[in-house]
């Protein structure tokens, strides 16, 4: 595997990462062991980088990976995202206050 310093931050990150959307079931029903097996074969391939959301799943990717972080020594990078509500998707949340 390859990597890449993230930004200013120094820290070494795999140049292939790991979207977690269908994990967390939105591109149809995964299995917590199906997900959960997903992760770690990232992991044994040296990925480290996984992004993910909380509407991954309404947080079930998020879930997921701390899950195996709990398991890990492996150092582990997670980008995730937030504030975003899609059902129903109301303007009302995305105000400059």
């Amino acid at each position: 595997m390859k990597y890449r310093i993230f930004g200013k931050t120094n820290w070494k990150v795999s140049e292939v990462g790991l979207g977690t959307w269908a994990l967390g079931g939105g591109w149809g029903r995964v299995s917590e062991s199906d997900a959960i097996g997903v992760l770690e074969k990232a992991m044994e391939r040296d990925i480290n980088f996984f992004d993910t959301a909380d509407v991954y799943g309404d947080g079930k990717s998020e879930q997921l990976i701390g899950q195996v972080l709990k398991s890990t020594d492996q150092k582990i990078y997670v980008a995730t995202k937030f504030g975003r509500r899609l059902d129903p998707h109301v303007s009302s949340g995305y105000t400059k206050d």
